[in-house]
């Protein structure tokens, strides 16, 4: 595994620049060719999500919200609580200003890519309806473009491993129960494995029942634990209410700030805001197209419109709370925590000492989810490069991971989802750019419509 962390920390410099350039350069394009029509009509987006404009007798499988529910079921997790974390821990509290920034580029990327998901829907070899970054390549661009396709889906089946979730809430489990103190004799490799294992075995009954089944238990449990998660920060918010503004003062203030980056100076800084909000929301990266591509509809710019929706709630609104928290309690400060152990401290000390438990809970609601929801990617790549029967294999091969994942080490994990988010970025970005006239044509037709 050392060897494997050695390389990917060589060559993640330089796939970093190509993501820097694809997704913050070709979003920041894309937002001022869209001439921010989007951003407009954004309560028009909520309409659509809440189901206003469902037709049940259009082609798809699930429903606006369902789609929105999955995507963000596959999002908010552990990367806005030990994403946020990961951040302020290399680039002090200023990054948070950076993972803003990418997070409102990211809106633009994601109504782009998940309007061309409907727009350029194909058939896998079952001859169901699919939709993605694989189809609207090969349907949009042309079959010369089916290598992009291909690199795509093979990154891809690197990129949607459950590696990160599993290892944080491993970590949470450990930090806050601490069975390695509790019962030494079992030791805390095996208290791992056992936590992986039965992870592994819970996710094994949900992921096995199709989109659907993942579809309505994401659509269960994203509301309740984004509710929950809200309502426990707010509070500490409320509490600390004095201390609100100059937190925000200090977000901006250390976001120019060159010796708070770990390295690389003020391009050090925008590189780990950009990674973690990538992370974050997954914009730029091809994976909510996948859901998206499924959504009963035959209007491509609703679908795109409701995508929007979610990189803000998962970075605009989850990832803030998280690190106005982070900063308020003073948890940043204390260097040698990172990722979710930095964020457990901040809610230990601002509820009473239970914080963390409550943390807990709430992380297991945020694994579980995505968990559940991060398969359904993998094997819609493993379906194009092979297919739809071979492609269902995967979910053996993703349960398999999730042991594995529990006992390996953060640095691991982070640096393998970074350099396969990274390859992932290259080949999607590449084909939302040059379909974008397409969707424009498309947004044009629609609001027309519309008023």
């Amino acid at each position: 595994m050392e060897i494997i962390n050695n390389f990917l920390i060589t060559v993640l410099p330089y796939t970093e620049w190509v993501m820097l350039f694809l997704v913050i350069g070709g979003g920041l394009f894309l937002v001022f060719y869209s001439k921010l029509l989007p951003y407009r009509y954004f309560k028009h987006a909520i309409a659509i999500t809440a189901g206003k404009y469902d037709n049940p007798n259009d082609p798809g499988e699930v429903s606006h919200l369902q789609a929105l529910s999955s995507a963000v079921a596959a999002t908010v997790g552990m990367g806005n609580i030990a994403g946020v974390a990961i951040a302020i821990y290399l680039g002090g509290p200023g990054v948070v200003f950076w993972i803003w920034v990418t997070a409102l580029i990211g809106m633009g990327i994601k109504f782009y890519s998940c309007s061309l998901a409907i727009m350029f829907r194909g058939k896998d070899s079952d001859g169901k309806l699919q939709g993605g970054p694989m189809y609207y390549i090969t349907n949009g661009i042309g079959k010369k473009a089916k290598p992009l396709a291909i690199f795509f889906c093979i990154a891809g089946l690197f990129g949607v491993l459950p590696a990160f979730t599993t290892n944080q809430f491993t970590q949470t489990i450990m930090r806050v129960v601490q069975p390695d103190e509790t019962i030494v004799f079992l030791g805390e490799f095996n208290w791992k494995l056992g936590i992986g294992i039965l992870l592994s075995i819970i996710t094994s009954f949900v992921i096995f029942g199709g989109l659907k089944k993942i579809a309505k238990v994401a659509t269960a449990i994203v509301p309740f634990m984004v509710m929950v998660y809200l309502i426990a920060v707010i509070y500490i918010v409320i509490v600390n209410a004095s201390e609100i503004l100059p937190s925000l003062k200090l977000i901006i203030s250390e976001s120019f700030n060159l010796k708070t980056a770990v390295s690389g100076g003020l391009w050090g800084l925008i590189i780990i805001g950009v990674r973690r909000s990538i992370f974050s929301n997954e914009a730029g990266v091809g994976n909510a197209p996948m859901y998206h591509g499924q959504s009963k509809t035959n209007e491509p710019i609703q679908e795109g419109l409701v995508a929007m929706l979610g990189p803000f709630i998962d970075t605009i609104i989850v990832c803030s709370l998280t690190a106005i928290v982070i900063i308020l309690s003073g948890a940043y400060l204390e260097t040698e925590n990172n990722g979710i152990i930095m964020t457990l401290m901040a809610f230990e000390k601002s509820l009473f000492g239970f914080g963390d438990i409550l943390l807990m809970v709430i992380v297991a609601a945020f694994a579980l989810s995505t968990l559940f929801t991060y398969s359904y990617y993998g094997t819609k790549c493993l379906s194009f490069l092979t297919n739809a029967k071979i492609g269902k294999y995967y979910n053996f091969i993703y349960i398999l991971s999730i042991t594995f994942s529990a006992v390996a080490s953060v640095d691991l994990v982070v640096n393998l989802i970074d350099f396969s988010f990274a390859l992932m970025c290259i080949p999607n970005m590449i084909a939302v750019l040059y379909l974008a006239p397409e969707v424009n044509k498309a947004m044009d037709t629609y609001f027309v419509k519309l008023k």
